[in-house]
This record gives structure tokens, sequence and C-alpha cells, in this order.
């Protein structure tokens, strides 16, 4: 049952930290750090079939949000990298 709820961001995420990282670390629990941190700084917009969220959005705002995706990715990064530096795990 809910098999079908997910986050919409989440397959985005996922899909712009390979394409940014993928080639660079195979560290997973990099990657899933990022990706956690990345998440929790966007809205949640929970749906059940991604195609009916595409249908919906405007090419602006599929722009915006890759944009949001984007920069959570990179804030994500420095947060990790300046915990890592303090000796914590995010």
């Amino acid at each position: 049952m809910f098999d079908d709820v997910h986050n919409y961001y989440e397959k985005i995420v996922f899909e712009r930290i390979r394409l940014k990282l993928g080639k660079k670390t195979t560290n997973r629990d990099y990657m899933e750090d990022i990706a956690c941190t990345s998440l929790n700084h966007l809205p949640p917009r929970y749906i059940r079939f991604d195609v009916d969220m595409l249908f919906y959005l405007s090419p602006l705002e599929r722009s915006e949000i890759e944009e949001k995706v984007d920069t959570a990715i990179e804030n994500a990064i420095k947060i990790i990298k300046e915990n890592k530096g303090r000796g914590k795990r995010n």
C-alpha cells in the first residue's frame, strides 16, 4: 500500500547528484549524505506518478525546480565538507 507515493524531488536530486559527481566519486555514503541534506533543504512535493507532475509544470517551473535542486546540492556539498573538517558526520 502507498508504494506509488513519493517525493517528486527525490528522483531529480538523485539524477543531478549522479550527473554532478558520478565520475568524481564512488563513495556511496558521501553521495547519500548529499542527497539527504539536499532533500532536507527542498520543499516536499509528494505525488503518485511523475508524469502527473510533468504534465502540470510549465517549462519555467521545471527550470526553477532544477535550479533549486542544483543550489540545494551545492549547499549540501559545502555543509558536508565543513562538517567533515570538524570531524562531524551529517
